[in-house]
């Protein structure tokens, strides 16, 4: 049933181009000082977190009010973020659709911004029918769907960061390099839960490092005994240690842990995010945890997959990083001594320089 409903709406987003070919407009965006500016970000959490950089120029230099519709996947990225004044949840099926569109009709939006890297058939579909005066995108297979774009930057040389703050452009805004970083805000309750597993686990303060397992796929787990090994290197130079995961890897962290290291667990990407404020260093496969430490400026060394692909990493922007790639299609080649030759003198020199780590 899935695939028949992508295969209409892709034929009528094909008509809807065609009729659409000669409508863009050549005018810019003209400010509003009660405009109301929709962004629209679906999918994963990664891919909106790399949003949030965008939201904040957008609301620090205009005095617009900004609503952002995400789903129920993504949600927990936005939320608690002051920069967005309403955060709408897209509900699946042709309700959906209509709930946005009455939604831009009543709240009177008057520019609909497509934040999507790459095209989505949903949002063009949302975005080609939605009858907003302005509709925002970057330069894409579906182009015609949009009155003004901006063209997309060569993803195999800069960053998706940079990629999405290029349509800051069409606000008539210049993207400010040094002040990008990104956003998010765990809740309270969150924070309360993490200093709690703090105070009751730990004692005497040392660097905290926090050797998160889990990614978005098994292809991007590394294995348990390189885990175990990759502990038994943090205990040997007196560090606090924090294991964390999905609750899906419970069975993976146990192995790994075998009762020697705490481990964090919980279901919610609030208190995983909360978790890792607290961190001085943060190993890890997952580029969503990669961007949460980015956020707070956590120095993190990463292992990545680059499988079939000329794009450039998503690695943390604008903090400090190193990695291992594999451009197999999954983590097993990546060898235990291979990390270590760049995670060792990487981990040293960062703690060096602050006078945080100090080498027996």
């Amino acid at each position: 049933m899935k695939k028949i409903e992508f295969i209409l709406k892709n034929i009528f987003l094909r008509i809807l181009l065609f009729f659409k070919k000669n409508q863009n407009s050549k005018e810019g965006y003209i400010f509003n000082e009660k405009a109301n500016i929709l962004f629209i970000r679906l999918n994963r959490i990664g891919d909106a977190l790399v949003a949030t950089p965008l939201l904040h120029e957008i609301k620090s230099k205009l005095k617009s009010r900004l609503f952002v519709l995400a789903d129920r996947k993504n949600k927990v990225a936005f939320e608690n973020n002051p920069d967005i004044d309403e955060l709408l949840i897209f509900n699946k099926g042709l309700k959906g659709y209509f709930e946005i569109f009455r939604f831009i009709k009543k709240e009177k939006i008057d520019t609909v911004v497509d934040l999507h890297d790459d095209v989505s058939t949903t949002v063009s579909f949302i975005i080609a029918l939605c009858g907003a005066k302005n509709r925002f995108g970057l330069e894409k297979d579906n182009k015609l769907i949009f009155t003004k774009t901006v063209p997309r930057l060569d993803s195999s040389k800069f960053h998706v960061v940079e990629r999405t703050m290029e349509l800051a452009r069409l606000f008539n805004l210049q993207p400010d390099g040094p002040g990008i970083k990104i956003h998010f805000y765990p809740d309270q309750n969150s924070f309360g839960k993490a200093e709690d597993f703090i105070s009751q686990n730990y004692g005497q303060r040392k660097l905290f490092v926090g050797i998160n397992i889990s990614a978005g796929s098994p292809a991007r787990f590394w294995g348990i005994e390189n885990f175990k090994n990759l502990l038994e290197y943090f205990s040997s130079v007196d560090t606090n240690i924090v294991i964390l995961s999905s609750p899906s890897d419970l069975k993976l962290a146990k192995q790994i842990s075998n009762i020697k290291y705490n481990h964090f667990l919980s279901a919610s990407f609030s208190d995983f995010g909360a978790m890792i404020t607290n961190l001085d260093f943060l190993f890890t496969p997952d580029t969503a945890a990669i961007h949460l430490a980015s956020a707070f400026n956590i120095p993190t060394f990463g292992v990545y997959v680059k499988y079939q692909t000329n794009d450039m990493i998503w690695s943390p922007y604008n903090t400090k990083f190193d990695c291992v790639i594999t451009e197999e299609e999954n983590l097993t080649g990546i060898s235990f001594g291979q990390v270590m030759s760049k995670l060792k003198p990487f981990f040293e020199r960062i703690f060096f320089e602050n006078n945080v780590y100090k080498q027996n």
